[in-house]
């Protein structure tokens, strides 16, 4: 994979696909209004199947729809790849959309309370993002 660098002062920080990919599904899921958006890395990790994660959770079915439709919709056109595999929209309580190393995970409230990824995989770099496009809190 190609890795893009961007410099910051004081220091260099590089960009990845991956990385970049998850800030697009970010920033269309906080373009639905999606609440409480993490980013995982798991790039640190040896033999995992994916790089990163990118959690959010909706107020309702139909956000939860809408804000999967938006991720869809933007990466699309973004990059112009299809999730390899979709699932959970028969009932939007979890839905889950796979881009090979970026997976994007869309829960009701409830459900994403009582699954906890985030403490799942507690070792991971968790990155929250603001509430504003393109922002992200370290």
């Amino acid at each position: 994979m190609q890795i893009y660098e961007i410099f910051v002062m004081p220091r260099k920080k590089k960009i990845t696909e991956e990385s970049l990919l998850a800030d697009i599904i970010a920033n269309s899921m906080i373009e639905k209004k999606a609440k409480n958006v993490v980013s995982l890395d798991f790039s640190k990790f040896q033999n995992t199947l994916f790089s990163r994660f990118v959690i959010c959770h909706g107020t309702s079915r139909t956000q939860v729809e809408a804000i999967a439709d938006g991720v869809e919709e933007m990466v699309l056109k973004a990059t112009g790849i299809k999730p390899r595999y979709r699932e959970g929209f028969h009932n939007a309580e979890w839905i889950l959309l796979d881009y090979f190393d970026v997976v994007a995970h869309i829960f009701q409230e409830k459900y994403r309370s009582f699954y906890q990824l985030e403490n799942l995989w507690a070792d991971a770099e968790i990155k929250q993002f603001d509430s504003e496009l393109t922002k992200m809190k370290d």
